[in-house]
């Protein structure tokens, strides 16, 4: 007799595999198998005795055994929601992270609706560029990425999203800037030590979009270094940085003639993103 899959058993069955290696796992089994039959996730409470074959079974323990293995939930499925946008990723750009949504905010609340000219340096998949553009649309803004690749993934989602008045440029920090100022400067660079065994949980994502090297700081004191020459007086930076890089951010910001500098706390209480203002 052959017994009935259903949408109840699949869903049991990829909580049961994540139960060990997740803190969650009913959410991203949901998550997943809503992505593999494609259906909206809310079909799997309220239809859960749906028929499945034994191929659905197969196709979403696939799934599964990826998320299991520690891939980011973003790659699995192609798509991350930030700010009030879905983005599309892909393994050449970073999952963006929540805690970054914090410099969209602080920048949104330095700058005005009015005509602005800001610059996302490092944009990956165009999280801060895009969704600064979407509720900013007076402002120019210009993204840039040393990755060729991860500069396509940001020009497809400003494709796909409308966002027709975000500039894309390929070039390594302020490399191919000069002579060009702006109101706003902003940034995720990476800020990892190459030695942080937090390295090895995030293995899936592209190294150089994480490390600078055995400097962690190595690139933010580039972009802060080089930031006062790319700034109208008064312009602002503001800088992504780990939790226990803000102290030092601050010293750089005010050494390089940067006033008005504070730091501020993700959801988490970790102060995450300092700002400074060019005199």
């Amino acid at each position: 007799m052959t017994v009935q899959l259903t949408t109840s058993d699949l869903l049991a069955q990829g909580s049961a595999r994540l139960a060990p290696v997740l803190a969650q796992p009913d959410l991203d089994a949901g998550i997943l198998l809503a992505f593999s039959l494609a259906i909206p996730r809310v079909r799997l409470r309220s239809h859960p005795e749906a028929p499945r074959t034994g191929q659905e079974l197969a196709d979403y323990l696939a799934l599964i055994e990826r998320r299991a293995r520690g891939e980011p939930l973003a790659y699995i499925t192609g798509v991350r929601e930030f700010w009030t946008l879905e983005l599309h990723v892909t393994r050449d750009v970073l999952v963006p992270r929540p805690e970054t949504e914090l410099v969209v905010e602080r920048a949104l609340a330095l700058r005005g609706p009015e005509a602005s000219a800001v610059v996302d340096l490092g944009t990956g998949s165009g999280a801060i560029a895009l969704s600064l553009a979407a509720e900013r649309p007076a402002w120019s803004v210009l993204a840039t990425d040393a990755s060729p690749a991860a500069l396509a993934v940001a020009q497809d989602n400003a494709r796909r999203l409308g966002l027709t008045g975000v500039a894309f440029e390929s070039g390594d920090w302020f490399a191919g800037l000069r002579g060009r100022r702006f109101d706003l400067v902003v940034s995720n660079p990476p800020y990892i030590d190459a030695r942080d065994p937090a390295l090895l949980a995030l293995r899936h994502e592209p190294r150089l979009a994480l490390t600078p090297g055995e400097d962690a700081f190595a690139h933010l004191r580039a972009i802060i270094g080089a930031a006062p020459g790319h700034l109208h007086p008064g312009g602002w930076l503001v800088l992504e940085h780990g939790a226990t890089q803000a102290g030092e951010v601050s010293r750089e910001l005010v050494a390089c003639g940067f006033d008005s500098v504070r730091s501020h706390r993700d959801l988490g209480g970790h102060e995450r993103v300092t700002e400074g203002r060019r005199r």
